[in-house]
């Protein structure tokens, strides 16, 4: 694991957490361990309680599974066949009350308490936007007010000899971030917090 350098402690949950490529492609992700994560998703937060987010599950070897590997783009299919399980997360747009505000910001926060989860569970996720959201509409029959928005990678972490060189060397480098000091503001815009 990488763990975060931070300016000040944050919850292990938080400091563990990012977002592998090298996965160990023996390893088996549990039916349980996707319950709880997607348990996880459902307590988020969302606009007005509206819960958007809605996901597609594939554990390795079934056909979800290479449904969602068949909708990743080339460098993502690279890697992402050593998952123990793929998720395309989606937002309902609209339900009977009408258009459903901030449907995305409520399935960033659904898979954010998903991908904690997963550090929970001894795993790792790595959310994706690098995938044919058409041929998931097509593959997977949604209706027109199902978007999907983000494919995610969930494993055990592996040997990162098995990635190619350019991708390797982004799995060993150091994590970064902007510093605090150009993160957050207070006053006016460019005043550190």
């Amino acid at each position: 694991m990488k763990d975060a350098e931070t300016s000040v402690p944050v919850h292990e949950l938080i400091r563990r957490r990012w977002s592998p490529r090298a996965l160990d492609e023996t390893a088996v992700v549990t039916r349980a361990q996707v319950t709880a994560l997607l348990e996880a998703a459902r307590w988020a937060p969302s606009y007005g309680n509206t819960q958007p987010a809605r996901y597609l599950v594939g554990f390795r070897g079934d056909k979800t599974f290479e449904g969602i590997l068949g909708a990743l783009n080339s460098g993502n299919q690279s890697w992402a066949h050593r998952a123990g399980a793929l998720l395309i997360g989606a937002v309902v747009t609209a339900n009977e009350k009408g258009d459903i505000p901030y449907a995305e910001y409520g399935l960033g926060l659904a898979s954010e308490n998903l991908v904690l989860q997963a550090i929970a569970e001894g795993l790792v996720a790595h959310q994706m936007a690098g995938f044919n959201p058409h041929l998931v509409r097509r593959e997977f029959d949604l209706p027109d007010e199902v978007v999907p928005l983000v494919a995610i990678a969930v494993g055990t972490p592996g040997d990162p000899a098995q990635l190619d060189d350019r991708r390797r060397d982004r799995e060993q480098a150091a994590r970064r971030r902007v510093p605090l000091s150009e993160f957050a503001f207070t006053g006016r815009w460019g005043r550190s917090f």
